[in-house]
């Protein structure tokens, strides 16, 4: 009788203390929304089960589409995570591996023969900014493709910002190169790979590569990226604001973003990464090991993904993404399986990951 006592009472402590954690992160999301410091989806899992989702704000401003779960956004910076898989699948079948040099592939590069593929997962390549580099020389009238960087790479020479392995620098270069690389192994184009190895098998049935300047298409549920304009107070699309036009001139450039999902596909992701759906352990593993550097000290990334290491949380692996209209934001508690997805069509906005985060812990107040 006293173990089923004992065994209600926790029930029971655990739904209310479930309860409390829904308020809290209800009061924080309702005051960021009211603010307009919030517009978008969330979704919270533990152990694969969806303990909290809501959806705050419209899909679209014009039409006054309100968001659903079902939205589809833009990823941005958080599509690097698939380009990263799509490298592993390609080395599981022994199509390329790690440590070639990428010169292998897209010999229009020999001057950078010495960063390899896993310099550039790491982001250890040291090869410097496109879009920086672009800008000054691309006529703005055009949309440029991996294509267009390879050449601009090729003719111009920048010097890059240190030896291969020697430091460690956030590079969208490295991954828009990777999708030249998966594009030129495979034989596909990075779209068709990616849909092809990834979200088929995981039925991942809203989640696609998409130009939407390049190859637009009528896509439903589909939430368009804002910004707010302080001196006009309203929101405009980031095509319709000169210092985001970057938006129509990049829109063909694939790798280090371009991926749309929605929140409940990348909890499908999210799972596949607990199994062997895609590829084996060891190379799921290898895509959550931090890099080396050459003077042995520990990088910041594995394959795709930001890997922590904390004494309150356990072993973490997220990513953040943003571009002129979006907000993203993954994150993955690999010890104790607790899953935070926030995908945001604001741009003006916060991504409130740490205050969910000691709410689910229970830090703090």
């Amino acid at each position: 009788m006293k173990i089923k006592l004992l065994f209600a009472i926790t029930i029971f402590g655990n739904v209310v203390f479930g309860q409390t954690k829904i308020k809290k992160i209800d009061k924080l999301l309702d005051s960021l929304f009211m603010q307009q410091k919030f517009n978008g989806n969330i979704l919270i899992a533990e152990k694969g089960k969806v303990i909290y989702s809501r959806s705050y704000g419209l899909a679209n401003e014009t039409t006054k589409e309100k968001l659903i779960q079902k939205s589809i956004f833009e990823l941005a910076s958080c599509s690097k995570q698939f380009t990263a898989m799509a490298v592993v699948i390609l080395n599981e079948k022994k199509k390329l591996n790690f440590d070639d040099k990428i010169s292998k592939y897209i010999p229009e590069l020999s001057d950078y023969g010495g960063i390899s593929i896993r310099n550039l997962l790491h982001h250890t390549g040291g090869l410097p900014d496109y879009m920086m580099l672009m800008d000054t020389v691309w006529d703005k009238s055009k949309i440029a493709t991996n294509k267009d960087i390879i050449e601009f790479f090729s003719k111009y020479k920048p010097k890059t910002l240190f030896v291969p392995n020697s430091k460690h620098e956030y590079s969208n270069t490295g991954y828009a190169i990777l999708a030249t690389v998966i594009e030129r192994v495979s034989g596909q184009t990075y779209a068709e790979f990616l849909k092809e190895q990834i979200f088929e098998p995981l039925k991942m049935k809203n989640s696609f590569v998409y130009n939407r300047r390049l190859s637009p298409k009528n896509i439903k549920k589909y939430a368009f990226g804002y910004l707010f304009i302080k001196s006009l107070n309203k929101y405009l699309l980031p095509d319709d604001y000169e210092k985001t036009k970057m938006v129509y001139w990049l829109d063909g450039v694939v790798g280090d973003g371009t991926v749309n999902s929605t929140v409940t596909d990348l909890l499908k992701w999210d799972r596949a990464l607990y199994s062997t759906k895609l590829i084996s352990k060891e190379s799921i593993q290898e895509i959550f090991a931090n890099g080396i550097l050459n003077d042995g000290s520990i990088g910041k990334h594995g394959f795709g993904w930001r890997i922590l290491d904390t004494k309150e949380f356990g072993r973490i692996a997220k990513h953040s993404g943003g571009w002129p209209g979006y907000m993203t934001y993954i994150e993955r508690n690999i010890d104790t399986d607790k899953t935070i997805i926030i995908l945001q069509n604001h741009y003006n906005v916060t991504i409130p990951a740490d205050e969910i985060r000691n709410i689910l812990y229970n830090i703090g107040k």
